[in-house]
């Protein structure tokens, strides 16, 4: 681990560079959106009417929604560009690998540094929502973990999908028919059942609507016996992805 632990220190002094660029991506424009929907949307929307879990209010159940969909968006900015031109076009990984650093020690170091830029991420998106009265329990703080957990069962089979390309134009593809579509379907700003049956379905097999339930059930502290299927549905993806990661380094890097 090792290897790993010097890839995340890699990355963090490269990160303290260019920290400046990821502010309003990572933390102002979640929380706008948050005062925006949440608050102005929110505030036309009648609890008492609407079916909302738990007889919520609106900015209440879209925030925990907006965690999981903000982490989601981060590992996936995380797990493309950057990858691509360690690999390609600054060849980073290249010149790594010509030191003891082996495949595995990247793979696991760029997870690792996507790990520590979700817990701030979620961390700071915790303390927004504290602001708001948010929280009902202080198991929000479990909600950091899940963030965690949501954005790395993206980050990691992405990754392992990047690594294999030479340019980025299939990105494009990825972010409008990938990344948009389940942040509108998959639980974030309403809940499911006002989809389609079928549409229901569909939503259920994606990541982010297991880390929109695991995170809004932590947040609101809702009663669930799905936590554990929502939590190991994430952790056998990142299992999944992080071994395909693996191969795909190391073909990538015999090439």
């Amino acid at each position: 681990m090792i290897g790993a632990v010097r890839m995340v220190q890699r990355n963090a002094l490269v990160y303290r560079q260019v920290w400046r660029g990821s502010v309003f991506s990572s933390f102002l424009q979640p929380t706008l959106f948050l005062i925006a929907m949440g608050l102005g949307l929110g505030g036309m929307i009648d609890p008492s009417a609407a079916a909302l879990p738990g007889g919520v209010r609106y900015v209440e159940f879209l925030a925990p929604g907006l965690l999981a969909a903000t982490a989601m968006q981060a590992a996936t900015f995380e797990s493309t560009y950057p990858v691509l031109g360690k690999m390609t076009w600054h060849r980073n990984y290249e010149a790594i690998s010509a030191t003891p650093m082996r495949p595995s020690d990247l793979v696991l170091g760029e997870l690792g540094w996507i790990a520590v830029r979700l817990a701030t991420i979620a961390t700071a998106f915790v303390l927004v929502m504290m602001l708001f009265g948010i929280p009902r329990s202080a198991r929000v703080l479990l909600a950091i973990p899940a963030a965690m957990m949501t954005g790395l069962a993206f980050a990691a089979p992405i990754m392992a999908y990047a690594v294999t390309l030479k340019n980025s134009s299939t990105f494009n593809v990825l972010y409008r028919f990938g990344v948009t579509p389940l942040f509108l379907f998959s639980g974030v700003f309403f809940p499911l059942g006002r989809l389609p049956e079928w549409l229901e379905y569909v939503a259920w097999f994606t990541p982010l609507f297991h880390g929109v339930e695991l995170v809004r059930g932590l947040t609101l502290d809702l009663p669930s016996r799905d936590w554990t299927i929502h939590g190991g549905y994430l952790a056998a993806l990142t299992a999944v992805g992080t071994v395909a990661a693996l191969v795909t380094f190391r073909r990538a890097l015999r090439a």
